[in-house]
C-alpha cells in the first residue's frame, strides 16, 4: 500500500485507536469502582458498620483520584517532550499490570492489614496510568483530524468511558449471578484478570497508529518546550483553573450516576445488586449512542453554544432522576438515570475537544492533562464520598443530592461561559490586529 493511502487513513485509525484504548483504561477503571461498592469494604475493609466499610472503600477509590493529577503532569511532560504514542503506550501497560494484580490481591482475612495497604498502592499506579492516558488519546484522535473536525474526532476518546462501563457491568453482571459465598471468594476478582486479554488487543491496535502530525511537526522544527509544565503554569495558569471547572459536570456526573448510584439504590432504595447494575448497562447503551450524535451536533451549532445547553440541562437533570429512581422498578429507574446521564453524556463528548482547542500543541498534552486530571481527583475522587455522606445524614430525603448535583453541573456552565467569553476577546483583538 503506498504512503498516501495509508496517511489518508491515519485520522480513523487513530480515533479507533483512542476509543479501544480509552475503553480498555476506563474498563479496568471502572471494575474497580464496582467493586468498591460491591465488595471491597466487605473484604478488605471489614466493620460492623456497612456505612464504614462503605466510606472507606469509597477513600481507595478516591485515592485513585487523587494520583491521577501525578499521571497528568508525568505522562504529559513525556508527550509534549518524547511524543503522545509513547506516553500511551506506557500507560496502557500500567493500568492492565495494575489491574490483573488487584484480582490476585489476598484480602484482609488472609493477610490482615497488608491487604488494604497493596490496594491502595495498585489504586494509585492505576489512577497514576489513566492520569496520563486521557489527554494523549484526546490529542492523538484530534491532532489526527481533518481540518474542522476536532471536536468529532477528539470525542473518540471520549466514547471509551461509557464503552469501558458497560464491559465492565457485562463482567460484573455475570459474575453477581453466581452465589453470594463463591462470589466474594473469587467470582469478583475474574473481571480484574480478563483485563490482562485486553491488554494485548490494545497494545497491538495502537501499535499501527502514527506519532500525532502536528507533534510531529514542532519536534521536526525544534519547538518543544524544555518544561511545558512550567510554561502551562507561568503563562496559562487562569485557563487551567477554568478548564478544571469546566470538566466538572462531565467527571463528577459520571461517578455520581453510576458508581454511587449502586451504593444509594442497594442500601437506600432497597434494589438488589443485579438490577441496579442491569439499569446501568442499559444506560451505558443509550450514554454510547447518544454521545457521537452530541459531538456532530455540537460541530454544526458551536461548541461552546452546546455546552452551555447540556450544562444547563444537566442542572435541571437530577429532579426527575431521583423521583423516577425511588421507584425500585426497572423501567422507571432507567428513564430517570438516563435524563441525567444523556445530559451529562453530551457535555461529557464535547468538552475534549473544546479544551484541547484552548492551548497550543507545544503544551497541549500537559495543559488538558492537569486540568482534566486535577478536576477528576477533587470532583470524580469525593463526588462518591459526598453523595454518600448526604445520603446517610439525610436519610429518606433525595433533594440534598439533587441539589448537590446542579450545583456541580453549574460549575460547568460558569467556566464554559467564561472560556468563551476569553476565546471572543482573543478573537476580537487578532481581528483588529490584522486591520491596523
Amino acid at each position: 500500500m503506498n504512503l498516501p493511502a495509508m496517511s489518508a487513513r491515519q485520522p480513523a485509525r487513530a480515533a479507533t485507536a483512542a476509543f479501544i484504548g480509552t475503553m480498555i483504561e476506563w474498563y479496568d477503571f471502572y471494575i474497580y469502582a464496582t467493586a468498591a461498592a460491591l465488595v471491597f469494604g466487605t473484604l478488605y475493609f471489614p466493620s460492623h458498620d456497612p456505612f464504614v466499610s462503605t466510606m472507606a472503600s469509597f477513600a481507595t477509590f478516591a485515592v485513585g483520584f487523587f494520583a491521577r493529577p501525578i499521571g497528568g503532569l508525568v505522562f504529559g511532560h513525556l508527550g509534549d517532550r518524547i511524543g503522545r504514542k509513547k506516553a500511551l503506550m506506557t500507560t496502557l501497560m500500567m493500568m492492565g499490570i495494575a489491574t490483573v494484580c488487584v484480582g490476585l490481591l489476598p484480602d484482609f482475612s488472609k493477610v490482615g492489614v497488608l491487604a488494604p495497604v497493596l490496594l491502595v498502592l495498585l489504586r494509585v499506579v492505576q489512577g497514576i496510568a489513566v492520569g496520563g492516558e486521557w489527554g494523549g488519546a484526546v490529542l492523538m484522535a484530534g491532532e489526527h483530524a481533518p481540518q474542522g473536525r476536532r471536536t468529532f474526532f477528539a470525542s473518540f476518546a471520549q466514547l471509551g468511558s461509557p464503552a469501558g462501563l458497560i464491559l465492565s457491568l457485562v463482567a460484573f453482571r455475570a459474575v453477581t449471578s453466581l452465589d453470594k459465598a463463591d462470589f466474594l471468594s473469587w467470582g469478583w476478582r475474574l473481571p480484574f484478570l480478563a483485563s490482562s486479554v485486553l491488554l494485548v488487543v490494545g497494545i497491538l491496535i495502537r501499535m499501527g497508529v502514527n506519532e500525532s502530525p502536528e507533534f510531529a511537526q514542532i519536534k521536526e522544527a525544534n519547538k518543544t518546550v524544555k518544561l511545558p509544565v512550567a510554561e502551562v503554569f507561568s503563562s496559562a495558569w487562569r485557563l487551567v483553573l477554568l478548564c478544571i471547572g469546566a470538566n466538572t459536570i462531565g467527571i463528577a456526573g459520571v461517578y455520581f450516576t453510576n458508581t454511587f448510584m449502586i451504593a444509594y439504590t442497594t442500601q437506600y432504595v432497597g434494589v438488589t445488586r443485579s438490577l441496579i447494575l442491569d439499569c446501568l448497562f442499559a444506560v451505558a447503551i443509550i450514554q454510547l449512542c447518544a454521545q457521537p450524535v452530541a459531538a456532530w451536533l455540537a460541530e454544526r451549532i458551536g461548541s461552546a453554544r452546546f455546552l452551555k445547553f447540556a450544562a444547563l440541562a444537566a442542572m435541571l437533570s437530577p429532579y426527575p432522576m431521583f423521583v423516577l429512581v425511588q421507584s425500585g422498578s426497572v423501567v422507571p429507574m432507567v428513564i430517570g438515570i438516563a435524563i441525567a446521564v444523556v445530559c451529562m453524556a453530551s457535555f461529557y463528548s464535547v468538552i475534549a475537544g473544546f479544551v484541547s482547542g484552548v492551548f497550543p500543541t507545544r503544551v497541549r498534552y500537559s495543559a488538558i492533562s492537569l486540568s482534566y486530571q486535577v478536576c477528576g481527583a477533587v470532583a470524580g475522587g469525593l463526588t462518591p464520598l459526598v453523595g454518600t455522606y448526604l445520603a446517610h445524614r439525610f436519610v429518606g430525603q433525595w433533594w440534598p443530592l439533587a441539589v448537590f448535583y446542579t450545583c456541580l453541573a453549574a460549575i460547568s456552565l460558569l467556566c464554559i461561559v467564561a472560556l468563551d467569553a476569553r476565546r471572543s476577546q482573543r478573537a476580537d483583538a487578532s481581528e483588529a490586529l490584522h486591520a491596523s
